[in-house]
């Protein structure tokens, strides 16, 4: 066994008691102080809200913690949207609501009996403790410890924009309740949730804008309660707003690059906040506790056991306050999803922070998924006047859309792919027919090509294909028409110039470096290079920009004798024309350089040539870099949108959202769908069609981002690398008859859906026994509290 720790925790929240509980819990012989500014009854808001899987974390930890707090919370499964009059609702969530001054005070109790020392109105300074083993700061917020160590800690704030406020009221909502209205001040937003019979959490939310048209900046807490109270008052039915230091705030979030310093450890809200839009910080701080408690479990010394919490906690963490910042820039634009239908803005809402998609709602709530179906395919029949049958509707991917004057017979796009494997004379051969034929073969409504140089002084590297020969313009009407004869896709072709980028090794032999040999001059915007070792660009002159220009309006002209469907031209990833675009990248001092509207001359100017060559009824899309990822210096999603109002003013059909790829000072998020936010604000605020790219991986994400209205058209690109079938699949998946199969592969068809039938079976049996403990806690909660009342 190893030594007791002297351990000192600062903060007598519910972070810092409940780790006090499981490390004496752990070892009795600890000797563990708690210190907390405040009196033990002292509390702010009202109650907390825990999910099904927090509460298996704390049954897990600590059974009587759990079975204490078991019979105090308030149970629900529902959420309810109400919007324009309808309420809307989906079941099958999970979650208990509890006082948070009950909270408290069970945590008190429990602590004291396992001899938890708790001193309360009382302020320590970490130089008062020099004779701990352990100092933890659960102090919050406004951490004193870590702002004494911020150079250390080197904690991030980020004060959101929105203004909210914590009430409560005496009405008890049977669900958990979202509330969005418009007055004459603005778009309000109110959370709902009920943690004990009788009285429930009010969480009022709205811009800046629409709380200082209200006059709110200068209300106290009286006059808060009774503007919610008109403002809310069918909802409320009667029942008044309730205060507790109910001032309006807005929302800090907290990141620190460094999570302990010696012996001295951060938790809870002094380490990290999440927007309560997600689940609350006491959700956090709790499961903080766990994870830090398990870390002195395996570990033998406090810096081996601080050293494993963070590492082991970090990714958790960081993947949920990822999830957070989506969901809370989602109520930060209001006037984007107040345009939505009721329904698709209830699915969007549950489906903002990605923890909620398609498939995952359709297994919690199948009632509600079939209505997301009806409502989606009758939509597209409203709206683009498609007979889709409203008695068995499709997955919303499997639904057609319109592009200028075609249509695409699924909502699945194969994104543009650099292959480097042209054939010499850069001429696609017979990999590009295998590869291409074969993509669209397996049923994606838009295939792309990959991004096919204008000139051979615009090829990214020596394999990449062309379209300025008559030898390259015959292989591909070769391979068009493979694709018109043998699948029901339509066949985009982009097109671009490599700029600095360009003269550079195949993808796989170093990508972006420059050629050991045989390189050609490359231009750009201005002479910048792209990486240390790169190129250095000539700045490209008048003359050679009107050279490119020409080079761009022949292989427009080209591609529409080789037979493509549709032209696409990059204006992204630091490609020539997005290097004038880009401030980081466009430093010229003439016409072209300076204000957005200067760096999109040229780029429009190159668009307007090539949509006057290209047919009138083929329809053009653009691929832009929607942010820099370079915040403060760079494009971000406030100038993107300014550019498709741009493209759009000068005719084009479809943007391609992509992003970053402009610069080697990118510090790129990533994650699931990480550029799609992109997406959805364009298509919002400009009106126009977007296609979605960024590490979209499954059928499920593409239904999702499709029924939540984020884009029109969703690109893959790896995912059909490995499985070029990717929508066939997924047909068979849903069950799903209606997507067109090559006539050679329909004796596979049958069996794909039968398989695909079985192994969903075995897949709902596998989830169901993994929700067991969850259904059974659920089920003898509402037993006990049936049989109380």
């Amino acid at each position: 066994m190893t030594q007791p720790l002297k351990i000192s925790v600062v903060g007598g929240g519910p972070g810092g008691l409940y780790f006090a509980i499981l490390m004496k819990k752990a070892d009795p012989r600890h000797a563990i102080t708690v210190y907390e500014r405040n009196r033990p009854d002292d509390t702010f808001g009202f109650g907390v809200v825990f999910s099904d899987e927090t509460l298996d974390n704390i049954q897990n930890a600590d059974p009587e913690t759990f079975a204490a707090i078991a019979r105090h919370f308030v149970y629900w499964g529902e959420i309810d949207i109400h919007v324009r009059g309808r309420t809307i609702r989906s079941d099958g969530h999970g979650f208990c609501g509890l006082e948070r001054k009950t909270l408290l005070m069970l945590l008190q109790d429990r602590a004291r009996d396992l001899a938890v020392e708790l001193n309360f109105e009382t302020e320590v300074n970490v130089d008062a403790l020099p004779d701990s083993d352990l100092i933890v700061a659960a102090d919050g917020i406004n951490s004193g410890i870590r702002a004494r160590h911020a150079d250390h800690f080197k904690p991030s704030l980020d004060w959101r924009k929105n203004k909210f406020s914590w009430c409560g009221t005496s009405r008890s909502f049977p669900a958990f309740t979202f509330d969005f209205r418009e007055n004459e001040h603005g778009i309000w937003i109110l959370g709902a949730y009920q943690y004990k019979p009788g009285m429930s959490t009010l969480v009022p939310e709205c811009d800046e804008e629409t709380w200082l048209r209200a006059g709110l900046d200068k209300a106290d807490e009286a006059q808060t309660a009774a503007y919610l109270e008109r403002t809310f008052a069918d909802l409320l039915d009667g029942h008044p707003v309730l205060t507790n230091r109910s001032i309006w705030r807005n929302f800090p979030m907290i990141k620190n690059e460094r999570w302990y310093k010696d012996n001295i450890v951060l938790i809870g809200d002094a380490l990290h906040t999440a927007h309560y839009s997600i689940g609350s910080g006491t959700k956090l701080a709790m499961e903080d506790s766990i994870a830090l408690a398990h870390s002195f479990s395996v570990k033998g010394s406090v810096p081996e056991a601080l050293k494993h919490y963070e590492t082991t906690r970090r990714e958790e963490v960081e993947k949920t306050q990822h999830a957070a910042d989506v969901s809370l820039v989602w109520f930060e634009t209001p006037r984007r999803f107040w345009k939505l239908e009721p329904m698709q803005l209830a699915f969007s809402l549950l489906s903002r922070s990605k923890q909620i998609t398609y498939d995952n709602l359709k297994r919690r709530d199948p009632a509600f998924g079939a209505e997301v179906d009806r409502w989606w395919a009758g939509k597209v029949e409203r709206d683009l006047g498609f007979d889709v049958p409203a008695n068995n509707p499709p997955p919303p991917m499997f639904t057609p859309f319109r592009i200028g004057a075609i249509t695409v017979q699924n909502r699945v796009v194969v994104s543009p792919m650099n292959m480097y494997s042209a054939e010499p004379g850069n001429i696609p051969g017979d990999f590009h027919l295998v590869h291409l034929g074969k993509l669209a073969q397996g049923g994606a409504g838009l295939v792309f090509a990959e991004m096919t140089s204008v000139s051979e002084d615009a090829r990214i590297t020596p394999g990449c294909p062309g379209i300025y020969s008559p030898e390259q313009v015959k292989a591909w009407t070769r391979i068009c028409n493979f694709v018109h004869a043998n699948s029901q896709a339509k066949f985009a072709l982009q097109i671009g110039h490599a700029g600095r980028k360009g003269s550079t090794r195949l993808g796989w032999e170093g990508m972006d470096q420059p050629l050991i040999d045989g390189n050609w001059p490359v231009v750009s915007a201005s002479p910048v290079r792209y990486r240390a070792d790169g190129h250095l660009p000539t700045e490209i002159d008048r003359a050679g920009m009107n050279a490119v220009r020409q080079s761009f309006v022949d292989a427009a002209r080209n591609a529409h004798i080789a037979g493509f469907d549709m032209l696409e031209l990059h204006m992204a990833h630091g490609y020539l024309l997005s290097s004038f675009i880009s401030p980081l990248t466009n430093q010229r001092g003439d016409e072209y350089g300076g204000s957005l509207e200067n760096r999109m001359r040229y780029p429009l100017e190159v668009f307007d040539a090539v949509r006057a060559a290209w047919p009138a009824d083929k329809p053009m899309s653009v691929r832009i870099s929607a942010t820099d990822w370079v915040p403060g210096r760079g494009l971000d999603i406030d100038d993107a949108i300014e550019i498709a109002k741009m493209l759009k003013a000068h005719g084009l059909d479809i943007i391609d959202v992509s992003a970053g790829q402009t610069t080697s000072e990118a510090r790129p998020v990533y994650g699931r769908m990480f550029q799609t936010p992109f997406s959805d604000a364009i298509r919002s605020e400009v009106g126009m069609p977007t296609i979605a790219v960024g590490n979209i991986t499954t059928a499920d994400q593409v239904n999702t981002i499709v029924a939540a209205g984020r884009a029109d058209l969703v690109a893959l690109a790896r995912p059909h690398l490995t499985n070029p079938n990717f929508t066939l699949a997924a047909s068979a998946d849903y069950g799903w008859d209606g997507q067109a199969w090559p006539a050679p592969y329909l004796s596979g068809k049958d069996q794909a859906f039968r398989l695909a039938e079985r192994d969903n079976a075995e897949l709902s049996q596998l989830r169901e026994q993994a929700r067991a403990p969850i259904t059974q806690r659920r089920t003898a909660f509402l037993a006990s509290k049936s049989a109380d009342s």
